[in-house]
């Protein structure tokens, strides 16, 4: 197994020295809920111009999503339903990043234990921030090929039907609305420049 990083990604980082007439100091931070997995806090934050303004937002441990190619270039997704929308969503493997896990082990074993897939070679092709304004979320996107099929082992919570479709079906979904899921959405752009640029046999864009 090998893992690669996309070296035409682009750095994002934000420049200190630039944005220094932007950048917002915590003055206070209180917890105001616990949950198992998320944690919402409200800081007091000083504006640039010394006003104190109040913040809300989500502590997340963050995430990974997989866009795994087959060997005739389909992609594996799954269908599942979510409860704060009280929705059953199309979307790409992905879950939460256990506490001192490295992150491509996370996309490694949630492919395998969602869908029974595992990959051989691995490339990371970014990063996504979903939830900017309430969330300190990073979703990390990874491309998984060289695929085996074995055995999921999902958690009993978990309820979902895995399907391949061809990569087109995929973005043609994105285009009309039927998919909407977010990281599906950027890591399958991600996903679609990469293999531009780096051709798969099989695969039509």
């Amino acid at each position: 197994m090998t893992e690669q990083s996309n070296s035409s990604q682009a750095v994002s980082a934000s420049d200190q020295s630039v944005d220094q007439h932007l950048i917002e100091t915590t003055v206070s931070s209180e917890i105001m809920a616990q949950g198992k997995m998320l944690t919402v806090r409200y800081d007091e934050a000083r504006l640039p111009n010394g006003t104190i303004s109040g913040r809300e937002y989500v502590m997340h441990p963050g995430a990974v999503v997989v866009v795994a190619l087959t060997q005739d270039g389909g992609v594996v997704l799954e269908r599942q339903f979510r409860y704060p929308l009280k929705q059953v969503f199309i979307e790409l493997p992905a879950g939460k990043i256990d506490q001192g896990e490295p992150v491509l082990r996370t996309g490694q074993r949630e492919l395998l234990e969602e869908t029974g897939y595992s990959g051989n070679e691995w490339v990371k092709l970014g990063v996504q921030h979903p939830c900017i304004g309430y969330s300190n979320e990073v979703i990390h996107i990874y491309l998984a090929t060289g695929l085996t099929l074995g055995a999921h082992a999902r958690d009993i919570d978990e309820a979902m039907d895995v399907f391949v479709w061809p990569f087109a079906r995929v973005m043609q979904a994105i285009e009309s609305g039927e998919i909407t899921d977010s990281k599906t959405m950027g890591a399958m752009l991600l996903a679609e420049r990469y293999l531009l640029k780096h051709p798969v046999s099989g695969l039509s864009l």
